[in-house]
């Protein structure tokens, strides 16, 4: 029995010596296409996030009868120092339609934010909001749009 153990004991050490002797050098395993890759990424994350400025946040319509349309846009600006993606507009109500630049806003460059608003069957105050989903360090932002819907007659 203290042959068996003393024998597997020096295999597992002669396997030991053995696996970790292998010259093979680190440096050539690196793929430099990778090496560039992570060289980019590495360069705009020290960029920082993206930094969103807007004309306004919200949009009062006033005053309006029920069945209009009231149409408005944001404009956006790209005041960061990396590229602003906006990858979705999800507007409060399905009566509020966001329509927002799908391409990467450059620094320094400006976007649009097209919003309509079906006020059928939406009497009274109406508040609706959009909330943006960009890369931003807050990773969201929200648009309001406000106003008064004048009732049909019946």
């Amino acid at each position: 029995m203290k042959k068996t153990a003393i024998l597997i004991v020096l295999v597992i050490t002669c396997g030991f010596f053995t696996a970790c002797n292998k010259s093979v050098n680190a440096a050539t395993k690196i793929d430099s296409e990778n090496l560039i890759n992570a060289e980019k990424r590495d360069a705009e994350i020290k960029k920082g996030s993206a930094l969103i400025s807007f004309d306004k946040t919200e949009y009062d319509f006033g005053s309006v009868n029920e069945g209009d349309i009231v149409e408005t846009s944001y404009k956006v600006t790209n005041v960061g120092q990396t590229d602003l993606v906006i990858t979705n507009a999800q507007a409060s109500c399905g009566c509020t339609v966001p329509v927002w630049p799908k391409e990467p806003i450059k620094p320094g460059e400006f976007g649009e934010i097209k919003v309509k608003f079906n006020t059928a069957g939406k009497p009274n105050k109406q508040t609706k909001t959009i909330t943006l989903t960009t890369n931003t360090a807050t990773g969201r932002e929200v648009l309001k749009l406000s106003g008064s819907v004048i009732p049909k007659a019946i």
